[in-house]
């Protein structure tokens, strides 16, 4: 089964069992354009993986087969993804609210510009240049996180055992709830007695903001996932809040409490001065220890993920308050090594922000290709 997102990555979901899918399933092949009934107006659209296979789809992803002779898949998938053709999408949405469909009839009756094979291949090169030296760049800063990772690994004792083993072993006393997390939290601490408590280096921040007391004013709200971190969530008038919010600077840290185990945790970068986010969130901020740019860095490691989920209370939906987050214990990181991880962190973000630009730069120039308004070059 495939997953396609709406920046039109395709992906292979777990294999499943035949007789576990409702419906009927489709074949689709490496090279298909595969698309979102719901989705394909807000960009997801993809081309099946190579190297997966069998792949099937539901009957909510029509599969399309490219005739080469006349079209390149990939000049096709960016067709899709064109503001031009998104437009057109929009116009033909039918169903309730929400759950609004495409149809492929619909989406066969429009007509689209198809110059030449050589030109297509050509609109598509550029599009994929951009997009593989921002691939690399974000595989460079993955690789870092992974070195960091295996580093704070080497440094821990019992690690594996303590976060993950079937069996381990803790104190009564040294629990401070008595669950199975609280029992390996208790094993990681009593294993490694030198680690350095988070809460010993870092403040809750709860500064509340009561945007309703200025109702015409426009307040940027800033949320924060596992795959952006800390992002401009949405800018809302003073007049639609209903409960206090929290105020974030740079340089301090945020997390959502319910998700923080699957990385829904980030630094705030450049903000406005009045920049808010949810009074759900668990703000904080470092005092010493240990800098921020490491920390920021620290906070992507499967490493730091584990203790954060070792170190949740709840039963069904388990949280990470700041007091619980205060309880992580962290190894004694030399500063040198602090500054060295940070400095290449903030060497890789701003090498991916400038493969970001282009990647939008030359979105715009294959749109304009596409529909005509930009004459492409060939050499």
């Amino acid at each position: 089964m495939l997953t396609i997102r709406l920046d039109g990555s395709v992906e292979p979901r777990p294999p499943v069992r035949l007789k576990d899918v409702k419906g009927r399933l489709f074949r689709a092949y490496p090279g298909d354009v595969v698309f979102s009934k719901i989705d394909v107006r807000n960009g997801a659209v993809g081309l099946a993986p190579v190297g997966v296979k069998p792949i099937c789809v539901t009957s909510e992803f029509p599969v399309y087969a490219v005739k080469e002779c006349v079209a390149v898949p990939e000049y096709v998938q960016l067709l899709f993804r064109t503001a031009t053709f998104r437009r057109i999408l929009n116009s033909m949405i039918s169903g309730a609210s929400g759950r609004k469909r495409i149809q492929p009839t619909q989406l066969e009756k429009v007509r689209v510009p198809i110059p030449s094979t050589p030109v297509q291949r050509h609109i598509a090169s550029l599009w994929l240049d951009a997009n593989r030296q921002l691939a690399a760049a974000e595989a460079d800063f993955v690789e870092l996180v992974a070195e960091l990772d295996g580093y704070l690994r080497e440094r821990t004792r019992d690690f594996e055992s303590s976060t993950q083993a079937r069996t381990f072993v803790a104190r009564f006393k040294d629990t401070r709830q008595w669950d199975l997390k609280g029992g390996r939290a208790a094993a990681f601490i009593a294993a490694n007695t030198d680690f350095v408590r988070l809460g010993d280096c870092s403040e809750e921040c709860t500064h509340p903001v009561r945007p309703w007391k200025k109702p015409d004013k426009s307040w940027p709200v800033y949320g924060v996932n596992n795959r952006d971190g800390v992002f401009l969530s949405a800018t809302k008038e003073g007049k639609h809040f209903k409960a206090p919010y929290k105020r974030i600077e740079k340089n301090w840290f945020f997390h959502n409490p319910t998700r923080a185990n699957v990385g829904s945790l980030g630094i705030v970068d450049d903000v406005p001065h009045d920049a808010i986010t949810s009074p759900e969130y668990e703000v904080w901020r470092l005092t010493g220890g240990f800098l921020t740019g490491f920390m920021a860095l620290l906070l992507w490691t499967d490493y730091f993920l584990a203790l954060v989920s070792i170190n949740r209370v709840g039963a069904v939906k388990q949280r990470m308050y700041y007091r619980n987050l205060a309880e992580i214990r962290l190894p004694n990181v030399p500063m040198s090594m602090q500054q060295s991880f940070a400095d290449r962190r903030a060497r890789m973000l701003r090498e991916i922000n400038t493969s970001r630009r282009m990647v939008s730069e030359r979105t715009t120039e294959v749109e304009e290709m596409i529909i005509g308004s930009r004459s492409p070059e060939l050499h």
